[in-house]
């Protein structure tokens, strides 16, 4: 059976892309997956290693799924090596909850982050100073927590190398915000690709989904780029209130110096994370954030 690499699922097919020689090779074969993933509780997913059978009519039948490196519930991929948050400067406006949701799913995953700014040209406009200002402001703090963070736009070319730069060799998942031009973006790195793109809508103040895969692409600096839809939410599945915290990696750090074993870092005497959010040692948007996580793992497990 040939080994193969799933570079796109879509409505119960999977797109294998056979590998010959420990490299890409052939053409892409529309597989079903074995009813037994099924019933073990397996889906194949977009960045899979897998063994397929050729069948007839050029279709084939995903047979095993290897080993994975690391997976993500949502979006749904398989073996990324990196994960690039993609957030616009503005139209919409940055949503540091829902990055923070983010960077929780990625840590929990074991993938290292990065966040990507687009639309860097709307700095340039009138009346955009405050707005640039609040970005150095928790550019730097996200920073100093350890994520590197990425400016760029597809529109005026700026950065567009540097983001090529820091993708070379990996495997990579795309995610994002609805609207903040993911899709333009890869249209920039990847000349040819011609992704649809869409406005942001002045009715609902947000983006208008043009992707609705996941899809896996290679890019001209030698790696792949999983794009996947663009979304405004995201619930803690697979998440629980024991393991969130160390999610945060400031919060991580920060809990061992805590009195008791097991802090949910609330109101427990001698917690060291509550002295160091009073203190400014953690920026108090992300502890609050970590409370309004908390309760939303919490009062979903009290639900169910």
């Amino acid at each position: 059976m040939p080994d193969g690499l799933i570079v796109k699922a879509l409505s119960g097919f999977y797109y294998v892309l056979p590998q010959e020689a420990g490299g890409p090779g052939g053409q892409v074969v529309q597989c079903r997956a074995k009813g037994i993933f099924k019933k073990r509780g397996i889906t194949p997913l977009v960045g899979d290693r897998v063994t397929f059978t050729p069948t007839s009519h050029g279709e084939g039948t995903v047979d095993e799924i290897k080993p994975r490196i690391s997976e993500l519930i949502r979006p749904p991929v398989a073996n990324m090596e990196l994960a690039l948050l993609v957030f616009a400067v503005a139209e919409p406006s940055p949503s540091l909850l829902l990055l923070d949701k983010f960077l929780v799913h990625t840590e929990n995953a074991g993938l290292k982050a990065a966040i990507c700014l687009t639309k860097t040209d709307l700095l340039a406009e009138p009346g955009m100073e405050d707005t640039a200002a609040r970005l150095d402001e928790w550019e730097a703090a996200y920073r100093e927590i350890g994520y590197d963070v990425l400016r760029c736009s597809a529109k005026t070319g700026e950065g567009i190398d540097r983001v090529l730069e820091y993708l070379a060799g990996r495997m990579t998942v795309f995610a994002g915000q609805s609207g903040v031009g993911k899709s333009s973006l890869l249209n920039r790195l990847i000349p040819g690709l011609d992704l649809a793109t869409n406005e942001i809508s002045e009715k609902l103040g947000r983006g208008r989904h043009t992707t609705r895969h996941v899809e896996l692409i290679a890019h001209p600096a030698g790696g792949c780029i999983a794009d996947t839809p663009g979304f405004s939410q995201l619930d803690f599945a697979g998440i629980d209130a024991e393991r969130l915290g160390s999610c945060f990696v400031e919060i991580g750090r920060m809990a061992g110096d805590c009195k008791f074993r097991g802090c949910l870092h609330l109101s427990e005497p001698s917690c060291a994370v509550i002295a160091a959010a009073e203190s400014g040692a953690i920026r108090r948007s992300r502890y609050e954030h970590y409370l309004q996580f908390l309760k939303e793992i919490t009062d979903k497990k009290r639900r169910y």
